[in-house]
């Protein structure tokens, strides 16, 4: 009998093959049972009558506001931060992070544009016009246009759920055939409008006057406000009623029963989202809803709106919001019905009166079709009607870093070590790639980066970067998209020399992105695609400064020996801004400051010889500003002195450690010690596996070797 049997027992002609620590089904069900909130579910579920309902409006005047105030309501519920960067005021909104889905569809570096897309929203929402345009995301592939939309669907569906964002819509009680002699049927609202649209409009401007004073009163923006009239459907059905009921409006209101909605796409309540398809098989009624054929025989007239399908994307999205996904590939008859639907908030179903809207039109579009729109001469009145947000690439280092880093972080690959400053590599040359060469002389295409990304460069500053930026406006509208860096990352993760060794280094993705360029489908233009190869031969010699500086660090990273080389600089600088004699600690004797020492030091962060003195008083004065504020100097306090210390610890241990011998197979005892020592500390300090340390101490040999032959 095999293990398998010996431990298997049957049921019927089954093997029960559960593990010894296999869940049990109780534990699975109170999992399910405590992730249902009965009581949450009755609120966002909540029903009751015309008289019930305006008394939530009147306790909460919210209930009320149009889509653009819930939309902008909506984005600064999740909380805001204020920051100044290169002279500039920005605002960081919390909710483009997605903290919804902790930070699944999260967007890093557009702020500036982030800031003013909701600007227009705030706009809207005080109804100073804005509110009557049509909103255009405007930039290259892959710049996470689909994903701000995605952002703001997920939202409003998250907010309708909130007691802060909720709204409510209505359905009638009829009879079968939608008739006013009985109350056994209900039939929703098909465009989920307020019932307070239903009110006589000489009721209208008392009511507003009272709700608009409470809802300022509770830090409401703008006013609340009743467009228009309700829909063909509704209003057949009120009008049906009101002849019923001799004009009696209380009994009319006894068939109407007011509920709390949620928006959802997926059940299409007031999100809506459309795509264009074939331009032969294009049709406005998927937009403003189509005659349904069936109902013609009950009604009797294909004019009746209860023989009417309000089910097109600009109804079903009627208090939310609705996505047109590239836009401008509409054809010319959807874009006229969009002009009604931005400036007048009107659409025109099928032989039906123009119909009320009151929601969000948003599109984006990328930078070959929106050129085609602006050389067309008839699309005038589409292009008066939109407000562009231009959405370019990141521009910032950082932020192109962490774009990477929530697809390819370390909780998320598994099994395979991607070595430090890979995913870095990536990130640089897509910026690079993005940004306009420097008109100004003595700057780089690199130095412009690193300003770009906060780094201080003697001789800039923040007025030059705002110089910089302003001379090249169009800057992030072009180059290498995060989705090809995705996807030559996805192919290094899983190619033969990953899976073997485990592990992804810079110079397996830059080789993928080199190779890549020649089937970019992007990129035909053979100067383009030159530039790009240059720029990644630009991010290895970067690359290689910065391992070379780990290196450094790992081989100086003796704490002791940097602390007593500061002590001995700082005695020696201290003896010679006060024109003193310095004890050797040796001798005992007073002798003249070490000047070669210092000078050892000073040179290694470019000091010059005519600024020593000026260095030196300088470092005085902070220990001395650091005294008063009854804090320490330590040998690490000052960043620039301690990495001249770095630098000269590493010289003096340089030879000592025969780090050229790394490339060599024969390797002592004792240097291989202290090469198991740096190894130690590149992992602790800098995350590196054992291999990539090995990898990076052998290439960074390599690279003094060759650096020692040439001075040689």
């Amino acid at each position: 009998m095999t293990d398998f049997e010996r431990s298997g027992s049957r049921s019927g002609s089954h093997f029960d093959t559960r593990p010894a620590t296999s869940v049990s089904v109780s534990d699975l069900s109170s999992i399910i049972s405590g992730a249902v909130d009965r009581k949450r579910f009755h609120e966002q579920h909540w029903e009751g009558t015309f008289d019930e309902y305006l008394g939530i409006v009147a306790r909460n005047p919210h209930a009320l506001r149009n889509a653009f105030q819930r939309l902008y309501d909506m984005v600064l519920s999740f909380g805001f931060e204020r920051y100044r960067l290169f002279k500039k005021d920005l605002i960081r909104y919390h909710f483009f992070s997605d903290p919804i889905n902790h930070g699944l569809d999260g967007i890093f570096g557009l702020d500036e544009q982030l800031m003013s897309l909701v600007d227009v929203f705030r706009s809207a929402a005080e109804g100073y016009g804005t509110d009557r345009r049509i909103l255009l995301l405007h930039g290259p592939v892959g710049s996470s246009k689909s994903t701000i939309v995605r952002l703001l669907k997920k939202g409003l569906e998250h907010y309708s759920r909130t007691e802060a964002g909720a709204l409510y819509s209505y359905s009638w009680l009829l009879d079968e055939h939608a008739g006013p002699t009985a109350s056994t049927h209900e039939f929703p609202c098909p465009m989920h409008e307020d019932p307070l649209l239903l009110i006589p409009a000489d009721a209208r401007p008392p009511l507003l006057e009272k709700l608009n004073a409470a809802f300022a009163a509770a830090g409401g923006r703008g006013k609340l406000r009743l467009y228009g009239e309700v829909n063909p459907f509704c209003r057949k059905v009120f009008a049906d009623l009101m002849r019923h009921y001799d004009g009696d409006w209380p009994q009319v209101m006894k068939h109407v029963r007011v509920r709390r909605i949620a928006l959802s796409e997926k059940d299409r309540v007031g999100i809506g989202t459309f795509q264009p398809k074939d331009e032969k098989n294009q049709d406005s009624t998927e937009l403003t809803g189509d005659i349904n054929y069936r109902k013609i025989a009950t009604y009797g007239s294909d004019s009746d709106p209860r023989a009417f399908n309000f089910d097109g994307e600009l109804c079903i999205a009627n208090r939310g919001i609705c996505e047109f996904i590239e836009v401008l590939k509409l054809d010319v008859a959807f874009l006229y019905d969009l002009l009604g639907a931005s400036q007048e908030r009107v659409i025109k179903p099928k032989k039906f009166a123009q119909t009320y809207i009151d929601e969000v039109i948003l599109g984006h579009t990328n930078e070959p079709e929106y050129k085609k729109l602006q050389s067309n001469e008839l699309m005038e009145a589409f292009r008066d009607r939109t407000i562009k947000i231009d959405v370019p690439y990141n521009i910032r280092l950082d932020d192109e870093i962490k774009i990477y880093q929530k697809d390819f972080g370390r909780d998320r690959v598994k099994g395979i070590h991607i070595a430090p400053h890979t995913l870095e590599v990536a990130a640089m040359w897509a910026v690079l790639s993005r940004l306009q060469e420097p008109k100004k002389a003595g700057i780089t295409l690199l130095q412009k980066l690193k300003l770009y990304n906060g780094k201080s460069i003697p001789g800039f500053t923040e007025d030059s970067i705002k110089e910089l930026k302003e001379e090249a406006a169009r800057e992030g509208m072009s180059g290498i998209s995060p989705r090809y860096i995705q996807d030559k990352i996805s192919n290094c993760l899983v190619s033969p020399q990953a899976m073997e060794e485990k592990q992804v280094n810079p110079f397996m993705l830059m080789n993928e992105l080199e190779s890549g360029l020649a089937h970019h489908s992007l990129i035909n233009d053979p100067e383009t695609r030159k530039r790009y190869r240059e720029l990644l031969s630009v991010v290895l010699s970067e690359y290689e400064d910065i391992i070379k500086a780990e290196v450094q660090r790992a081989i100086s990273a003796d704490e002791d020996a940097i602390r007593r080389l500061c002590s001995n600089y700082i005695d020696n600088v201290r003896a010679c801004t006060q024109k003193e004699r310095v004890k050797n600690r040796y001798t005992g004797k007073d002798e003249e400051p070490d000047e070669r020492l210092m000078r050892s030091i000073e040179e290694k962060i470019d000091i010059p010889d005519s600024r020593k003195n000026d260095f030196r008083q300088e470092i005085m004065n902070y220990i001395g500003a650091l005294s008063l504020d009854g804090k320490k100097f330590e040998y690490n306090t000052n960043a620039r002195l301690y990495r001249a210390l770095e630098l000269k610890l590493f010289e003096d241990q340089r030879d000592t450690i025969k780090l050229k011998n790394l490339v060599s197979s024969v390797v002592d005892d004792q240097t291989q010690q202290k090469i198991d020592l740096i190894k130690k500390r590149m992992i602790e300090q800098f995350g590196y596996s054992d291999r990539s340390a090995a990898d990076v101490l052998n290439y960074v040999a390599s690279i003094f070797a060759r650096g020692d032959q040439k001075g040689d």
